[in-house]
């Protein structure tokens, strides 16, 4: 997937998720807020590198919230 096809409106519902496990100043939650709201893709490719480099438990529960919605 590249990083153009990750939806702006998920991404805002990801960083509400992470804000929730991590806290709303976490550097991913902050970056995929961002990217959420300027949609850029230098701001895409940073919030999705951060994710990524989250422990699986953090983002198991992001995707889980997500799917509750």
């Amino acid at each position: 997937m590249d990083e153009g096809s990750i939806d702006r409106d998920a991404m805002g519902k990801m960083a509400k998720a992470l804000a929730f496990i991590r806290g709303p100043q976490d550097p991913t939650t902050v970056a995929l807020r961002l990217a959420s709201e300027t949609g850029k893709p230098a701001d895409i490719k940073k919030a999705r590198a951060l994710f990524l480099k989250l422990k699986p438990s953090d983002r198991k529960g992001a995707m889980a919230m997500l799917s509750e919605d």
